[in-house]
């Protein structure tokens, strides 16, 4: 079943503490406080049980998304998550966060300075604590009080979140945990540098084709290499000047021509538009009316996915409202 308790804590930094490998299965521990004063536990897995053991992570410094326009007062404590499109949930496939083959390896922790995962980890949190006003918004299940224990790290919390890492997709004794739209993450929002800062953290052995319904792996493949796609989405016009619709254009990047037949568009709510049931040749772009059969381009910000017709995620973008995005203009990907 998916995970029981899925939300989003969002609380300033007050320390933090490494495990290094004084414990088998080691996490970056973080204690955050609300502004209410509850006091919270959040442990990052660093390490995986399974082999391979070193996790796959990418960190985005400038991080641009709607997804942050939906996110709970900086500082208001723990909000639960419906797990579902068009919310302030995460889902590291559909919600077109960032491009999952640009994950790279880390391992947990390792002599010297600036060479492991929890070294990376550690530079943006401690940047958190540095700056009294910033917010971290930890994604991922919430403790029950009563199972929480802080003994060995003495933060004095009495609740925290765990599962800061993909939740999907899994294999053994984990494939119990597998959801959609429940993955876990860290969002740290820096006010005097006005920019947001992404960790992603995923599993060797998780797949990255997963069922739309439960999350469970569909095929042991890894992302389709950046550049190798067959059809991208190359531009969107999302606010029309005049009283056409939006629209979206495709290139098949490909040497060979591609059949659209069954192929659909996603957009943030995973509304669904069948593509033309065409032939698009080596080179060439499609522009698509998006306005229909319930398919929408929010014009503050939204997201776009291309889906193949067995289903599988070719390609997905996502933009921000910003001053470019005025009526008419188009936004290129």
């Amino acid at each position: 079943m998916p995970l029981n308790d899925y939300g989003v804590l969002a609380a300033r930094a007050i320390e933090r503490r490494r495990e290094g490998d004084s414990v088998p299965t080691p996490h970056y521990q973080i204690h955050l406080r609300d502004d209410s004063g509850v006091d919270y536990r959040v442990a990052v897995n660093v390490k995986s049980q399974q082999t391979p053991s070193d996790l796959l992570y990418l960190v985005d410094a400038d991080f641009r998304h709607p997804l942050t326009q939906l996110l709970p007062e900086a500082g208001s404590g723990w909000t639960r998550e419906p797990s579902q499109p068009g919310t302030a949930s995460l889902d590291f496939i559909r919600g077109n966060l960032f491009d999952p083959a640009l994950m790279r390896t880390l391992p947990p922790d390792l002599p010297g300075a600036d060479n492991d995962l929890e070294d990376l980890i550690d530079h943006y949190v401690q940047r958190a604590i540095d700056e009294p006003a910033a917010c971290i918004y930890a994604f991922g299940q919430r403790w029950p009080t009563e199972q929480l224990s802080d003994k060995a790290l003495g933060f004095g919390a009495r609740s925290g979140v765990h599962d800061i890492h993909m939740n999907q997709g899994n294999s053994g004794q984990w494939v119990a945990d597998d959801g959609v739209w429940q993955d876990g993450g860290l969002l740290i929002r820096l006010p005097s540098e006005n920019r947001w800062v992404a960790v992603f953290l995923a599993f060797q052995s998780q797949s990255w084709h997963t069922d739309d319904g439960t999350g469970h792996a569909l095929a042991p493949v890894r992302p389709i290499t950046p550049g190798q796609e067959q059809v991208r989405i190359v531009a969107a016009v999302p606010n029309p000047a005049t009283s056409a619709p939006a629209t979206v254009t495709l290139l098949n990047a490909s040497p060979a021509p591609v059949n659209l037949q069954g192929w659909r568009l996603g957009d943030q709510h995973m509304n669904l538009l069948p593509l033309p049931e065409e032939q698009l040749q080596p080179g060439e772009t499609l522009r698509i009316s998006a306005e229909q059969d319930g398919f929408r381009l929010g014009a503050d910000g939204g997201a776009i996915t291309l889906l193949d017709p067995s289903n599988f995620k070719v390609h997905g973008v996502a933009y921000t409202k910003r001053p470019a995005n005025s009526a008419g203009s188009s936004i290129t990907f």
